[in-house]
């Protein structure tokens, strides 16, 4: 579980840290490897993309929080948080492709529901680790 919600917290911030602190190297960039899934949802916004890394580094931290304290109450709660914004980012997304088709768009939604799945197998196995 630890090493699950570590992991978690360090892709959260692997994310939200570039995102705030060089947004639009972020926005024209993400994910990388030649792809820009962010720019493909125009214009780019300043103050948005960094309340986005904002978000992200906070549920990152509250990840690495919840690893290290290692309590059944704080992980439940963080991972309910993180399933929270991510359910509703996979929402927004499914609804609204932006310039994103083909292959691109299918590894979006794929990736983004991997951010819902991830927290909810977690929350799972705790509550099977626990019972």
């Amino acid at each position: 579980m630890r090493l699950g919600l570590g992991l978690l917290g360090a892709l959260h911030l692997s994310w939200g840290v570039p995102a705030t602190l060089a947004p639009r190297w972020f926005f024209d960039t993400f994910p990388g490897f030649g792809r820009a899934w962010t720019a493909a949802y125009p214009p780019y916004n300043e103050h948005l993309v960094i309340d986005l890394g904002a978000t992200f580094t906070a549920l990152g931290v509250l990840l690495l929080m919840a690893a290290w304290l290692a309590d059944r109450k704080v992980t439940a709660v963080v991972l309910c948080g993180v399933l929270v914004f991510s359910s509703l980012h996979l929402i927004f997304h499914a609804r609204h492709h932006g310039a994103l088709a083909g292959a691109d768009l299918v590894a979006s939604l794929v990736a983004l529901a991997l951010g819902v799945a991830v927290p909810v197998g977690l929350l799972v196995l705790d509550r099977r680790r626990r019972a």
